[in-house]
């Protein structure tokens, strides 16, 4: 899919229609088909319509939440019988899960006493236990996570997905990011990067905290609305001119985009944002009012309203939690406490709306860790083999695909490269990897560069 990016004939016709100083009194249909997050047509039919992507920021142990390995528990304490990854200096010596695991639901999927609530959902989550990816470094994986590269500036996979389809609602951006990261990587991981600026993410909180649950800046208090409306509008006669002396300027038409967004925003986005117009009921599904559940249980529901209102791409980041270098056991109890029943209410508040069979779900970090100790009980990074799962969106339920060595270190059978999840994601939302190009410096580049495969298993 090759998008135009120039739209200087139908913003002239703007500018002429109205004398040049018009932006609301513009017919509807042309200022939504100036917008470069137009809905645009998929590849081929789609099995999702939109994504919500949990970001486990920091890397989640896979060998104590869903890839139970009994020989691990077996010999803990002995030597990794083979090399660890080059990262490792230390003798290594196993250590084992500190938690229980269970099989849970029809499919019988293994999931850790960590995650109670979300081990009830089992038999609709699709398990990749066989993920592998670049990076033993945060910045390196996180980037490779969110961009598709681990060392240069790419666009983000929602900045991909909103340049691919566009967004649902012409009043609402196709990507946001609530509660982004400030380190490693920071605006990189939402970031449009030589896409146009419209597609990459509006962002809401801050490094894993919601907060108010407010867009920045979305208003001006120092204006009256009509004085407002007369800012803009000239404001956008001026950036009209200028894009129709210079007859292309990606710069330029990305701000008239972005600007005419924001004034539509004002009317619509605080309605969505408000969370107060939801239930007790749905409130405490999602754990909101409970010390430990609130804040993340506020940003699965914002999400959940969200992709509700026709936003395309939602993720929602945790901030850098699950690093546990050491207190493996406290810190990981403590992630888990925050986000297990906040993440079981969103999926089962989308299947009670009818929502989870056209919405797709991805859980997972930048890597796992390792199942050897770090010091006496930690974990280390380890990109070699990892969990992620998928739920919804056409991904295949109560199914578990791939697996690690028999003590979760490397990835050995049916192995999933980040590629191949980005190729396998993009596909279930009708978009063929390797046709959602856009030229650039001289050549064509796409998410997955000039890797990755579908994972046509991984479907329903």
């Amino acid at each position: 899919m090759k998008r135009t990016t120039s739209r200087r004939d139908l913003l002239k016709l703007s500018a002429l229609g109205l004398g040049g100083l018009t932006l609301s009194g513009l017919p509807a249909a042309l200022v939504r088909a100036a917008g470069s997050a137009a809905p645009q047509q998929p590849h081929h039919a789609p099995r999702a319509r939109r994504v919500i992507f949990l970001f486990m920021h920091g890397g989640p142990s896979q060998v104590d939440l869903f890839d139970y390995k009994p020989k691990l528990q077996e010999d803990d304490g002995k030597q990794l019988p083979f090399e660890p990854a080059k990262n490792i200096n230390a003798k290594p010596k196993l250590l084992k899960s500190p938690w229980k695991f269970a099989q849970h639901g029809e499919s019988g999927l293994w999931v850790s006493e960590l995650l109670p609530h979300i081990a009830r959902h089992a038999d609709d989550l699709c398990v990749i236990r066989s993920m592998h990816s670049r990076g033993q470094s945060h910045g390196q994986a996180v980037s490779m996570l969110h961009t598709g590269s681990d060392n240069l500036v790419r666009p983000s996979v929602g900045a991909w997905v909103s340049f691919g389809l566009g967004t649902d609602n012409p009043d609402l951006p196709a990507f946001v990011s609530i509660s982004p990261a400030s380190g490693h990587g920071g605006p990189r991981n939402y970031g449009s990067a030589f896409l146009p600026a419209m597609h990459q993410a509006t962002t809401i909180g801050h490094s894993g905290t919601l907060g108010n649950a407010r867009i920045d800046y979305l208003g001006n208090p120092r204006l009256a609305a009509d004085d407002q409306r007369r800012q803009i509008e000239l404001l956008q006669a001026m950036n009209r001119d200028h894009l129709e002396r210079t007859e292309r300027d990606e710069q330029i038409e990305g701000a008239i985009e972005s600007v005419d967004l924001a004034y539509r925003m004002q009317n619509a986005a605080p309605e969505v944002l408000d969370l107060q117009r939801e239930s007790k009921q749905v409130h405490e599904l999602y754990g909101i009012g409970q010390p430990n559940t609130d804040n993340f249980g506020r940003q699965c529901l914002l999400a959940r309203r969200l992709i509700e209102s026709g936003v395309r791409y939602v993720e929602v980041s945790t901030g850098n939690k699950w690093d546990q270098h050491g207190n493996l056991k406290s810190g990981h109890e403590k992630n888990a406490l925050l986000t297990d029943q906040p993440i079981a209410g969103l999926l089962a508040d989308l299947k009670a709306r009818g929502m989870l069979e056209d919405t797709l779900v991805v859980w997972g970090g930048e890597f796992g860790r390792t199942p050897i100790a770090q010091g006496d009980n930690g974990r280390d990074h380890n990109p070699q083999g990892f969990t992620m799962w998928m739920a919804g969106g056409g991904a295949k339920a109560g199914f578990a695909y791939g697996n690690t060595d028999e003590y979760g270190y490397y990835a050995v059978e049916n192995r999933v490269h980040m590629h191949d999840l980005h190729a396998t994601m993009l596909w279930l939302l009708g978009l063929d990897h390797e046709r959602l190009t856009y030229r650039y410096a001289g050549r064509d580049f796409r998410l997955t560069d000039v890797y990755g495969s579908v994972v046509h298993d991984l479907m329903a």
